[in-house]
């Protein structure tokens, strides 16, 4: 198999993560019954949004940039790498 069959391959596995990430980002944090969530819950929560949106943004803009280099365009944006929001942070 070739580099560029590959690269096709983790691309459509990169759109499929986006698509669950984007789930994780939709669900609901509170539910009807309950009312009195603790705030580490909530912050925890939203944290874990945050995460996958970011997540999925950065994962968008790689594809954008391998399927643009499988296109034969060498133009080339701003490197980015693989870690997470709070990776990022972090350091």
């Amino acid at each position: 198999m070739d580099i560029d069959a590959l690269k096709l391959k983790i691309i459509e596995a990169g759109e499929k993560a986006v698509e669950q990430l984007i789930k994780v980002a939709q669900e609901s944090i509170l539910n009807d019954s309950e009312d009195d969530i603790a705030a580490d819950r909530l912050k925890n929560a939203a944290a874990t949004k945050k995460l996958a949106i970011f997540d999925a943004l950065e994962i968008l803009s790689r594809i954008e940039q391998e399927k643009s280099m499988l296109d034969g365009n060498s133009r080339t944006t701003t490197t980015t790498t693989m870690s997470s929001f709070a990776e990022r942070r972090a350091k």
